[in-house]
C-alpha cells in the first residue's frame, strides 16, 4: 500500500470511527510517528479533505444544536407561551406563536421589528409575544421598565402604542422624555415613573433574564418560532420559510 493511499484511508478511518475497526493504541511508537506524518503529508497535498471534514463536522454540531434548542423550548414551553404577563399580539388565537426576545436599543432588533409587522399583517394566523430583554445599557433597562410599567398601569393597546415608539426611538432615553411619551398617551408620569422602580415591574425583567438565560439567550433579537429557535435578525423570507416548516 502507498504512503498517500495508506495515510487517506486511515483519515477516512479515523472521521467514520467507531463504525470500522481502527486503533491507533495498538500501534507502536514508530507506526504511530509513521502514521502521523503520512496523515501530515496527505493534508498538506489535499487541504480540500480538511475543509470536507470541517464541513460535516459544522453540519452535525448544527444538528445538534438544532435539537437541543427543540429540547429547550419544550422544557420551557410554559414559561414562553404562557406566562400571563407578557404583551400578546397579532392573532391571539393563531395557530402558531411566535415569541421575541427584544432590546429596545439594539439595532438589530429595529430592522427585525419591520420584518416582524409585515410578517403578521400577511399571515394574519400567528400569535406573537414580546420578551423585554434589556441587555445594552441603562437606556435600555428604563425602555423595558417603562414599556412594562405601562402595559401594567394602561393596559395592552397602550403599551402597543409606547413599544412601537421605543422602537423607533433614535434620542436618548431619560425620565424626562419617557415622561413626555407617557403625556402623549394619557398616561399619568407620576404613577408610571413610580411604578419603573416597583417590584411589579422588576418581577417581569427578572423572570425574562432567568428564562434568557435558561434558554442559551445572550443577544437580541431572539426568537422562537413555534417550536425552533432563530437566534438572531433573519429577513421576513427566512422567518416565513420557518414558519411554514413548523406547521408542515
Amino acid at each position: 500500500m502507498t504512503r498517500k493511499l495508506f495515510a487517506a484511508l486511515a483519515l477516512s478511518t479515523a472521521l467514520s470511527a467507531p463504525a470500522m475497526a481502527f486503533d491507533i493504541t495498538e500501534m507502536s511508537d514508530a507506526e504511530k510517528a509513521a502514521f502521523g506524518e503520512a496523515v501530515k503529508a496527505y493534508l498538506m497535498e489535499n487541504p480540500e479533505v480538511l475543509v470536507e471534514a470541517i464541513g460535516v463536522l459544522e453540519e452535525r454540531q448544527q444538528a445538534v444544536e438544532v435539537q437541543n434548542d427543540k429540547v429547550l423550548v419544550q422544557t420551557n414551553a410554559k414559561e414562553l407561551f404562557d406566562d400571563g404577563y407578557s404583551w400578546i399580539g397579532g392573532n391571539p388565537e393563531g395557530d402558531l406563536t411566535i415569541v421575541e426576545f427584544m432590546d429596545y436599543r439594539c439595532s438589530y432588533c429595529r430592522k427585525a421589528y419591520t420584518e416582524v409587522e409585515e410578517l403578521l399583517a400577511k399571515d394574519g394566523k400567528i400569535r406573537f409575544i414580546v420578551k423585554e430583554f434589556p441587555i445594552l445599557g441603562q437606556e435600555s433597562d428604563l425602555s423595558a421598565r417603562f414599556a412594562v410599567a405601562v402595559k401594567q398601569l394602561a393596559g395592552d393597546e397602550t403599551y402597543k402604542k409606547v413599544h412601537d415608539e421605543l422602537i423607533a426611538f433614535r434620542g436618548s432615553v431619560t425620565l424626562e422624555s419617557l415622561a413626555r411619551l407617557a403625556d402623549e398617551h394619557g398616561v399619568d408620569k407620576d404613577d408610571v415613573l413610580k411604578r419603573m422602580n416597583e417590584e411589579e415591574v422588576t418581577a417581569v425583567l427578572r423572570a425574562n433574564h432567568q428564562l434568557a438565560e435558561r434558554m442559551k439567550i445572550s443577544g437580541t433579537p431572539a426568537f422562537v418560532i413555534g417550536g425552533e429557535m432563530l437566534r438572531g435578525y433573519a429577513p421576513l423570507k427566512t422567518m416565513q420559510q420557518i414558519v411554514a416548516d413548523q406547521r408542515g
